[in-house]
């Protein structure tokens, strides 16, 4: 496990690409970030190159690929902006790459396992546009090969600080075609503001993967900003094909993200009251891993309950080692922070998912 924890990096190589023009509309940065995910970046950059909206760049970073991604790109991609890193930095840190040098009034977030609808930019850029004041714009993001099943239109919080995405396997009827309000989006699909990013700072370089979207996502809502979902933007996503929907890699970033949420951004009363809920969660999970439901359920359907346990108990040692940088940033949070502590619990509360479906849903 810790082999997949700690890492030595060398300096990133980076190619100028070109950009695509559109006058009059503003210029729109999106940065996709790849690891050995050659296989799918072909779909994923030709719906980009057949966007109706065309005034962007594309930033590709790549995390240290070997699987020929670089190659690929080099010979059909050569107008993309191309940044390789020898090894994996993992998600925080490549996106924070790219975002330093794009240029656009907005950066748009895809995975190299998604394909985006030709409507994708314009559908996010035109909601973006129509208040300042809106910082983040949440995709419709549908399974890919998976006849109008959802994978999220935006994420729910539980009160321990794990997310899930917003009717995640649900068969699309319609019930989710009207714009509104959500909590945060999923860096999977989503389109932030610069502005907002110039102001609250990029995503966290201590996460290293999973959780980076709600850590973001919720500084962004603490400053005040709003987040709105288009359901006319629409993704195919092929889910966690990078590390595994259930690998033991994810389920360690996730536990122990999820504490530093908590920390970072719960006013006081929700996160003394957070240990109640991780209990409730657990024991339903527990119940889950012995019947097969839930992400406990398919996890000990590929490993043993040993090694869930073990790597449980790993994420909590992390955590804790990771207390006092949190309790600074958290700190560091409140200067930017404009809701009250009231504002922010009816936020939590209102997005919130009940026990049930964070412990036993898949």
């Amino acid at each position: 496990m810790q082999n997949l924890v700690k890492f030595t990096c060398q300096e990133s190589k980076t190619y100028q690409g070109k950009l695509k023009i559109s006058n009059g509309s503003p210029l729109v940065s999106v940065i996709l970030l790849n690891w050995n995910g050659r296989k799918y970046l072909k779909d994923c950059l030709d719906s980009l190159i057949n966007q109706i909206f065309q005034n962007f760049e594309i930033i590709i970073i790549d995390n240290g690929s070997r699987d020929g991604s670089c190659e690929l790109i080099r010979e059909k991609y050569c107008d993309f902006r191309l940044i390789i890193n020898n090894c994996n930095k993992g998600f925080a840190i490549g996106n924070n790459q790219g975002i330093k040098i794009a240029k656009g009034k907005y950066i748009a977030l895809l995975n190299n396992d998604a394909e985006a609808d030709p409507y994708w930019l314009l559908e996010l850029v035109k909601k973006a546009e129509e208040d300042p004041s809106i910082g983040m714009v949440v995709s419709k993001i549908y399974l890919k090969g998976n006849n109008k099943v959802l994978d999220n239109v935006g994420h729910l919080i539980y009160p321990d600080g794990l997310n899930r995405g917003h009717g995640r396997l649900e068969k699309d009827y319609g019930q989710y075609d009207k714009e509104e309000e959500a909590l945060f989006p999923s860096g999977c699909a989503a389109l932030y503001r610069k502005e907002m990013l110039d102001e609250i700072g990029l995503f966290d370089e201590d996460f290293f993967a999973y959780g980076d979207d709600t850590d973001i996502g919720l500084k962004g809502r603490l400053a005040g900003w709003k987040c709105i979902y288009a359901p006319r933007a629409v993704v195919y996503h092929k889910y966690s094909q990078s590390t595994g929907a259930y690998s033991p890699l994810k389920a360690f970033y996730v536990e122990r993200n999820r504490i530093w949420i908590v920390i970072k951004y719960f006013p006081l009363s929700k996160l003394l009251l957070s240990p109640i809920f991780t209990f409730l969660r657990l024991a339903l999970q527990a119940y889950g891993a012995l019947v097969g439901q839930g992400a406990a359920g398919k996890f000990r359907k590929e490993y043993s309950a040993l090694l869930l346990l073990r790597i449980f108990f790993k994420a909590q040692v992390s955590a804790l080692k990771g207390l006092p940088k949190m309790l600074r940033k958290r700190k560091e949070i409140k200067k930017i922070t404009r809701l009250s502590s009231k504002e922010i619990k009816t936020l939590l509360n209102r997005f919130r998912m009940t026990t049930k479906e964070i412990a036993l849903k898949d």
